[in-house]
């Protein structure tokens, strides 16, 4: 790869104790509009991670498609709390979405590189549009696992394009607000679901749950007309050879003149030609090389999902109701916990290119252990192993939704952004569609796993299950400081300073890098 020509920037130590280098340019409206645009792909998956939960909980779809867990929940009332939705078929019903989104989001990778990063994200849409309409019309479980499974390759989809789209499009030293945005449209998405839920769960005649699953095609809708009318990235054009309109674009997007983006055109040329030989992406990711990004693209999204927050976010009704909320309060906490989630990750927004990211990623873990072992004594204390309680004070219900709040918050502006941030951002053009799937199919492989085993674990473990997940917290935490470096402000296309500047990983880069530009070593 061409190594930088751009200027000279303060703030960051080279391997070799060189000062930062950075590409001119500014924060336009025209990139400022289409990475915000684009990053709305979220909506899709935060909608639906909102609105499975909310369904599941409410009687007349528990009724009419899970009647043996409709038995526990309303008519067993002596039940143990822990094991009221305890059902494979259930959560089958919530885990096969992203099971489809593993598989879909390698196709993505194919489809991303070949056909562009808009191409990628309006299949996504289409698809999910599909299982939404399948999902609202279902009248057996087989339609609701099949609307979920287009619902799950819609996701993976946007999931594998939306990030690079935006990581492309940004300016360095504002890609890690940008692409932030990406999380909080997911949160938006989540809190929309959980007051559609808490609407439509009080339509008369109990086919609420039409109206919310049969939602999700709206933001699909919305997705699908963004990708049609969103410019293709430079990279996405270099890659395709339009190489006149890719210097355009540049210009367009970084606001400055034709002879000012010089550098960057001729640093993105020089990956795309080097991505050019790579005939099999897939093939080179295992070399040495490329060991550092393979191992941030597979242990960064699995500490993502061990971290826990989807055991809250898309069972947050099912979890609170097996507390002892009733219905309306329970789907009302999700509501709860939906705005804390979208408010607390515009501190991401705000903070990732100011503080870093390494900052964020490790306050937000000892957030998240913190107040995940105090939601297990809370519940120890009043639940025990036997799941059984007879009164939960109101006052005892808000300090547990207080500090479920608060482990939500930590991880809105830490693990959850950053968990498709620093992924996206770290690999060069030659392996990044493939890398990306990797990040992609290990997030919704362990999002997969969480989701089929978590009813089964709160029924055996009681509250114990927060006492392991939060295990996971400390280690990933533990890795974050050891293990990532900062890529704060970093072009994308130059990301590899990093990796050779690192106590560790710069044993796997290789010297050749070191080259001269113009008489001055990088």
């Amino acid at each position: 790869m061409a190594p930088l020509v751009g200027i000279k920037a303060d703030g960051f130590m080279g391997p070799n104790g060189g000062d930062r280098l950075e590409y001119p340019g500014k924060l336009t409206w025209s990139v400022l509009i289409s990475c915000v645009l684009g990053a709305m792909g979220g909506l899709i998956f935060g909608y639906d991670i909102g609105i499975s939960g909310g369904v599941t909980s409410m009687p007349t779809f528990l009724e009419k498609f899970f009647p043996s867990v409709y038995k526990k929940e309303e008519l067993d009332k002596s039940t143990n709390q822990y094991c009221k939705f305890d059902s494979q078929i259930l959560t089958l019903f919530t885990s096969s979405l992203y099971l489809a989104a593993l598989v879909s989001s390698l196709v993505a990778s194919y489809a991303t590189r070949r056909f562009g990063r808009r191409v990628s994200m309006l299949v996504g849409g289409l698809i999910f549009m599909a299982g939404a309409i399948l999902n609202a019309f279902a009248v057996n479980i087989l339609m609701l696992i099949f609307g979920r499974i287009f619902l799950g390759f819609g996701v993976g989809f946007a999931s594998q394009s939306v990030p690079i789209y935006v990581s492309e499009m940004a300016p360095c030293r504002h890609r890690g607000a940008l692409n932030n945005v990406f999380q909080l449209s997911i949160t938006i998405g989540i809190l929309v679901a959980n007051v559609v839920n808490y609407f439509t769960a009080k339509i008369e005649g109990g086919w609420g749950w039409r109206v919310s699953l049969g939602g999700a095609a709206i933001p699909a809708i919305f997705i699908s007309a963004v990708a049609w009318i969103l410019p293709n990235t430079p990279n996405s054009m270099i890659e395709k050879g339009e190489l006149q309109q890719a210097r355009e674009m540049l210009c367009r997007i970084r606001g400055v003149s034709d002879s000012e983006i010089e550098a960057e055109y001729t640093d993105l040329v020089a990956a795309s030609e080097a991505s050019r030989r790579v005939q099999h992406p897939w093939r080179n990711l295992r070399l040495r090389e490329y060991r550092p990004q393979l191992v941030m693209s597979i242990l960064i999204p699995a500490l993502q999902q061990l971290t826990g927050i989807n055991v809250v976010m898309f069972y947050a009704p099912v979890l609170f109701q097996s507390l002892g909320f009733g219905n309306n309060a329970s789907l009302l906490s999700a509501v709860i916990t939906g705005l804390v989630n979208m408010l607390a990750t515009f501190v991401a927004v705000f903070g990732t290119d100011k503080w870093g990211r390494r900052k964020l990623f490790i306050e937000g873990g000892i957030q998240m252990l913190i107040f995940q072992v105090a939601v297990a004594v809370l519940i120890a204390l009043k639940f025990g192993v036997s799941g059984n309680v007879t009164d939960l004070p109101e006052w005892y219900s808000i300090i547990v939704v207080m500090c479920i709040c608060i482990y939500v918050s930590a991880f809105a502006w830490s693990w959850g952004p950053l968990g498709w941030l620093v992924p996206s951002e770290i690999f060069p053009l030659e392996i990044r569609s493939a890398a990306q799937s990797i990040t992609v199919s290990v997030n919704m492989f362990f999002t997969f796993g969480v989701a089929e085993v978590f009813l089964s674990m709160l029924c055996g473990l009681k509250y114990g299950l927060f006492i392991f997940f939060s295990v996971f917290v400390a280690i990933m935490t533990v890795f974050i400081y050891a293990f990532l470096p900062e890529t704060k402000g970093i072009p994308i296309e130059e990301m590899r300073v990093v990796w050779k500047g690192h106590w560790y990983w710069k044993r796997f880069m290789p010297d050749h890098d070191d080259q001269e530009v113009n008489g001055n070593s990088v």
